[in-house]
């Protein structure tokens, strides 16, 4: 009996385990903007898919959703003062906490996506302000100003980085002469790490984690490279030259086939740089300029990126291999993308939701539908999990069955 009720407590403390390591980020689980979804409708009714329910008091911002299990998370910005946000499934407010101030200068709101991991719920502010809240009330567990405790400074538009996390460790990117990035431990907030990388500032950039040949590298971009280091012990590895006219590079990098693609907009477009076995080094395999996408992201598809151009407004199909454009047609307005079912989601600026379907020739617009709610920018990424897709649109969250 006592080895039977012993079994049961371990049976049950790594299903809280594995449930408790669940995380919800910007861009999907791995942050690339695919989503792993199956059995979604390959086409939509002509006003769109069914409209679930909507909230309209989230204040000013460009945070998307979080989702985890049964609750849904989100941000925004009301006279100066940023809040996070908790719903169920069905649309009710669970909880709504303030978290400081938040930025209410140009393009005023909230400018990133919470990240929730292991319970807890963390967001860096457009000032600086890192907070970890509990996932369950929203009650405060740590926070820290990231510019004051590593001399960054501020930016032209608010500090912009969708956090990463992984294991203990929380990464951020203070942009300070010394400590660039740092690793907090995430439970306390407490420095595991700081790396020097240029002493370069932040530039809008959400960073990913890849996993190259066994090893973890963290990558990101600040005002004029892109950086590599070592995630496990802050060691600096590498740098690639990337610059614009505003040191603005709020796409994450990709990660494909043993390089990362970047694209920075402004007329900087994208660079290919190749790793070396052991990730200590990068080569430049090639540079596109066509798809000059400045924030809205790009994803990698059977050895194919997809994405918009910033200045032209048309949507790009680009070789992964060889940089070249393989088509280019304006389906709709400049915006953000994401992948899910062999389908692409495209949000445009002019607040048009887009289902398309990528061929060998070209795109094919399938089904779309234009945001009923909400005000300002359509500047919030799309979100897909358990058959349903979030859309922000300024004080306003819609969530749509997209479920076959």
């Amino acid at each position: 009996m006592k080895t039977l009720v012993l079994l049961c407590s371990m049976m049950a403390m790594l299903s809280y385990s594995s449930v408790a390591q669940d995380i919800a980020q910007w861009r999907g689980p791995n942050r690339d903007g695919i989503y792993p979804e199956t059995n979604l409708l390959k086409s939509w009714p002509e006003t769109g898919p069914a409209l679930l329910w909507h909230f309209d008091e989230l204040g000013e911002g460009h945070s998307s959703a979080a989702i985890i299990g049964d609750t849904v998370f989100t941000a925004g910005e009301i006279n100066g003062i940023g809040y996070l946000y908790a719903f169920s499934l069905s649309g009710k407010l669970l909880w709504k906490v303030p978290y400081g101030e938040e930025w209410t200068e140009s393009w005023p709101g909230v400018r990133s996506t919470p990240l929730v991991y292991g319970g807890k719920i963390y967001l860096l502010s457009g000032m600086g302000k890192l907070v970890c809240r509990s996932a369950s009330k929203g009650e405060l567990v740590w926070t820290i100003d990231i510019l004051k405790e590593f001399n960054g400074p501020n930016i032209k538009w608010g500090v912009t980085e969708n956090l990463l996390a992984d294991g203990n460790k929380l990464y951020c990117t203070p942009g300070g002469p010394e400590a660039n990035v740092v690793a907090l431990d995430r439970n306390t907030g407490r420095v595991i790490w700081k790396c020097k990388a240029l002493g370069e500032s932040s530039a809008y950039c959400s960073p990913a984690l890849i996993n190259h040949n066994k090893r973890k590298i963290f990558v990101t971009q600040t005002a004029n490279s892109i950086i590599g280091i070592d995630a496990e012990n802050g060691k600096f590895l590498w740098s690639h030259n990337q610059p614009n006219k505003y040191s603005v590079h709020a796409n994450t990098p990709i990660y494909y086939d043993g390089s990362v693609y970047c694209v920075s907009g402004y007329g900087q477009g994208g660079v290919q740089i190749k790793l070396s076995a052991d990730g200590n080094s990068v080569t430049e395999t090639w540079r596109n300029t066509s798809l000059d996408n400045r924030m809205g992201g790009m994803v990698v598809i059977n050895g194919l990126i997809y994405g918009s151009d910033d200045s032209n407004k048309a949507w790009f199909c680009v070789d992964w291999k060889t940089g070249k454009d393989v088509y280019s047609e304006k389906i709709t307005g400049r915006g953000n993308i994401i992948s899910a079912d062999g389908m692409l989601y495209l949000y445009s600026d002019n607040g048009e939701v887009v289902l398309a379907q990528p061929t060998s020739t070209g795109f094919t617009r399938v089904s779309s539908f234009k945001v009923p709610f909400g005000s300002a920018q359509h500047w919030a990424h799309l979100v897909i999990k358990d058959g349903r897709m979030y859309v922000r649109h300024g004080n306003s969250l819609m969530v749509y069955s997209i479920k076959k």
